[in-house]
């Protein structure tokens, strides 16, 4: 039998993704000069950079753990099909083509500038507020394990015994990342989010949201160290540029001297938590209602986090380097926000 049916009309009308859909697409045609710059005028057809990206925010958006089980189910999954503008007869392409391809779009910055234009959007919206946000910071899990930290000084062999996962006894013994790094993945650095934590092989995440609807607006991953949070919260001011007046509530972590001078002299009102003993803030700041509001409000990024890691694949990385996991990141960000903006625009 001969059967002509469009995949859009199996999706029902309702359906939460076709507003993403919508959203994604429209963005992604403002990068048609990024995308018209990656690809040479000659040779073989190559997958259309926005079927990627797309892919990839389906990875976020339904908790796929593979770019091969993601291929594996697109040759089935009508409404993945339809969401990458597929029809029935279009075949399936490899999950390799995601790796070799991902160079071109990390050079051209493309999850970055993707990134950008879904914050615009929301802005455009009138979704977002120009004077109070929100800075917080995560560990990611990187993709080694502690039995691959060794010393520098090492020969870098396994033990003998164990197979492919020998046996390793490092109990007792001092190891730093100024002495050790990973054999896996040497831009990991082992790192704990407190007192009382076991030391993992990490990379560290920083986001700021707006206080308003918690869009997040700008979002980064650096080396973990015990003063990465403060300072990929300044570079990522400088970034937003601010204006003056706007508020910046974060937690007891950033509690510190530097950092509340350095807000002051952006001119911004640091609202961080103040911390026991030695505070950097004083009454001058704490009296007032909105640092109070500030506080409420600045748990809203745990949200964010949150979704990123259950939902978005980000509680550990599926990569090997600092640049793959922030390309990542930039990806599962512009994915929350785009859920967001479809919720708000259609309440």
């Amino acid at each position: 039998m001969l059967g002509l049916m469009n995949p859009s009309d199996r999706i029902p009308k309702d359906h939460p993704l076709r507003r993403i859909k919508s959203l994604a697409d429209e963005i992604l045609r403002q990068m048609g000069p990024t995308f018209n710059a990656m690809y040479s005028k000659t040779g073989r057809p190559s997958i259309p950079p926005e079927q990627l990206l797309k892919g990839s925010l389906l990875m976020a958006l339904y908790t796929i753990r593979s770019e091969r089980q993601f291929c594996e189910q697109l040759n089935y999954n009508l409404l993945y099909r339809w969401f990458l503008d597929m029809d029935m007869l279009d075949e399936t392409f490899d999950p390799t083509t995601f790796g070799k391809n991902r160079s071109r779009l990390m050079t051209h910055d493309a999850a970055g500038r993707f990134f950008e234009l879904v914050v615009e959007a929301a802005r455009a919206a009138g979704l977002t507020s120009n004077e109070h946000f929100s800075v917080d910071g995560t560990l990611i899990d990187a993709a080694a394990s502690l039995k691959s930290f060794k010393s520098r000084d090492d020969d870098k062999t396994d033990p003998p015994g164990g197979g492919d996962n020998p046996d390793v006894d490092f109990h007792g013994e001092k190891r730093s990342n100024e002495t050790h790094e990973s054999t896996t993945d040497p831009e990991a650095k082992l790192m704990r989010k407190g007192l009382g934590k076991e030391a993992k092989l990490s990379f560290a995440g920083h986001g700021i949201i707006e206080n308003k609807n918690g869009i997040l607006v700008a979002i980064e991953v650096t080396h973990a160290t015990g003063k990465a949070e403060r300072e990929a919260a300044l570079a990522m001011l400088d970034g937003l540029n601010l204006p003056t007046g706007a508020t910046l509530g974060a937690d007891k972590g950033y509690d510190t001297r530097d950092f509340v001078q350095a807000c002051r002299d952006r001119n911004l009102v640091p609202h961080v938590a103040q911390k026991t003993k030695y505070s950097a803030l004083d009454e001058r700041t704490t009296r007032h209602e909105g640092y109070r509001v500030s506080q409420r409000k600045r748990k809203r990024i745990e949200e964010v986090w949150g979704w990123a890691k259950v939902f978005g694949g980000l509680r550990r990385t599926r990569f090997v380097g600092l640049a793959k996991t922030r390309f990542t990141a930039q990806l599962i960000g512009a994915a929350y926000n785009l859920i967001r903006i479809a919720r708000l625009v259609a309440a």
